[in-house]
């Protein structure tokens, strides 16, 4: 699922609320609608997407939805990531968007705080006590609760066990500390890890950098996986209300930890390869030639469906403050301006129902953003041999808040190449982390 670009095979589904604005009385999910079945007499509610293989379960749990509701026809659309942010502003203003759609934490604040959106946490107050408590309070803003989350994910470590095993490294207790010393187990575990066409080992004098065949991680600019975890494993901050501040000391460090990986230890791919293909140290995972892959379930699906080689999930990396990572949800917000305000929120109501989500959680697609629905994404992987704990576990300790906003995704897209050259070695940290906090928080005002 993406949220940024991440949150990439991500999903959920749909739940029932009665028709409380035609004067029927609210009705559990097991409630049928008893309105004619014809075509001409059906409401159409419109639901936006990005993802084409979650849509496939969404269309599942409509069909159900569908049979207990039959005077409604749930429509999916589906625009590619590429269009569909553009596409969403244009039709928003343009009174033209689909009655529900989906959204990530970058974008949702705008529509809220511009009054587009419907209160769902006041709508549906009777439901969302099974819902995802991280996701809601990702879509909680300004005290009103905006979203319905459909799905969820967090970070764990990915592992080949041959390539573990050959170097002596046991990947579930892997520390890092910028300060170095013995506290940092998991540089030289990365280290021993990299092996170079030779088969020489980054730990080794005769190593060389410059032709590899085995890298040791998977350091790069990936927001969600990578740096936002580093920062916040060693006590530092991304953002401070709706304004960005990463120049800080503990984020400096952090960063600066993560790049070094990259341009000093030669222990993950050059940035030039992975700046500009968010998928390439994932593709290098499967082909066997990245050792350790810390990521989200997002990549399950591709991981299983492509890796030739036995390989396991471990609890990310730990930092000075702990194991501290991202936890990033999608959510389905209903249009203020729905022609359909009663049917739209039955539909947000299955949306936020276990019935409505269990397409999604038991085809794996995500950890669904409903709890009582989550064993059915675990028994998934189960049966494909996978523990998703990991997941899990991250979730439920200490977190770091990916960056919230109206205006935080125009401050992104103005802080990325700077922190592209930072990624690349070609400007220092401390100088690039300063400017893109003035070239971000600049974006946010304009």
């Amino acid at each position: 699922m993406r949220h940024g670009r991440r949150l990439r095979a991500a999903a959920a589904a749909v739940a029932a609320l009665a028709l409380a604005a035609s004067g029927c009385a609210v009705g559990s999910d097991s409630d049928t609608d008893t309105g004619n079945d014809t075509g001409a007499d059906k409401t159409v509610v419109t639901f936006r997407l990005w993802d084409d293989q979650v849509a496939k379960a969404y269309e599942k749990s409509f069909q159900a939805f569908e049979q207990k509701n039959k005077s409604i026809d749930v429509k999916v659309e589906l625009v590619p990531w590429n269009d569909y942010w553009n596409k969403l502003t244009t039709d928003v203003s343009a009174g033209t968007v689909s009655d529900i759609f989906w959204t990530n934490t970058s974008n949702f604040g705008i529509y809220a705080d511009t009054g587009n959106l419907i209160d769902v946490g006041t709508e549906l107050s009777a439901e969302k006590g099974d819902w995802k408590q991280s996701v809601v309070d990702l879509y909680t803003r300004d005290g009103k609760l905006w979203g319905v989350p459909q799905l969820w994910d967090s970070i764990a470590l990915f592992y080949n066990k041959k390539l573990v095993e050959e170097a002596d490294v046991d990947p579930t207790s892997l520390k890092w500390d910028p300060s170095g010393g013995v506290s940092d187990t998991f540089l030289p575990a990365a280290q021993k890890l990299t092996v170079d066409f030779v088969g020489n080992r980054a730990s080794e004098p005769r190593f060389t950098s410059r032709k590899i065949r085995q890298f040791g991680f998977n350091a790069s600019i990936d927001a969600q996986a990578i740096y936002w975890d580093f920062v916040g494993s060693n006590g530092g901050i991304w953002q401070r209300g709706d304004e960005f501040a990463p120049d800080n000391p503990k984020t400096r460090e952090a960063i600066q930890y993560v790049v070094d990986l990259i341009n000093k230890e030669h222990v993950a791919p050059s940035a030039a390869d992975t700046n500009e293909n968010g998928d390439k140290t994932r593709d290098l995972f499967v082909q066997g030639e990245l050792a350790l892959f810390q990521s989200g379930p997002y990549n399950l699906k591709a991981i299983e469906e492509n890796a030739q080689f036995e390989w396991g999930l471990a609890p990310m990396l730990e930092g000075p403050a702990g194991r501290v990572g991202v936890v990033h949800g999608v959510a389905a917000v209903g249009s203020a301006k729905t022609k359909h305000r009663a049917e739209t929120l039955k539909v947000l109501s299955w949306l936020g129902s276990a019935e409505g989500q269990r397409p999604i959680a038991e085809g794996g697609y995500a950890f669904p953003g409903v709890t009582s629905a989550e064993q059915g994404f675990v028994d998934y992987w189960k049966k494909q041999g996978v523990d998703v704990s990991p997941f899990q576990q991250a979730a439920t300790g200490k977190t770091f808040p990916a960056p919230t906003g109206p205006r935080v995704n125009a401050g992104a897209t103005a802080m990325d190449p700077i922190m592209k050259e930072i990624f690349l070695g070609r400007t220092p940290v401390a100088k690039g982390l300063a400017d893109a906090q003035k070239a971000g928080n600049a974006a946010i005002k304009e």
